[in-house]
């Protein structure tokens, strides 16, 4: 038997790495690694939710599910953009 597992993935991905990519401009010191550490501590924050259609996620979720979810991808985002500037910073005066 042959298994595939190509389209499994955590749903959060693509949502978290569009997020730090719309946001990249905004933050012109980041260099594309912060921006990687970025999308690290965002996901982190996040539980992990695995899907192989992310359609088949938001079909069933309802409203109030997505609202969370673009909440607590809001939040997770700011988190990032932040800890990972306090902590090149803080490397920076060290």
């Amino acid at each position: 038997m042959v298994f595939d597992f190509e389209q499994v993935h955590n749903y959060y991905e693509r949502l978290v790495f569009e997020g730090v990519a719309s946001r990249a401009e905004a933050y012109p010191g980041f260099t594309s690694d912060m921006l990687a550490d970025v999308a690290c501590v965002a996901l982190n924050r996040l539980p992990a939710r695995y899907v192989r259609h992310d359609v088949d996620l938001m079909f069933y979720l309802t409203e109030s599910e997505r609202r969370a979810i673009e909440s607590s991808l809001e939040e997770v985002l700011q988190f990032g953009f932040r800890f990972v500037g306090e902590r090149v910073a803080k490397k920076s005066t060290t």
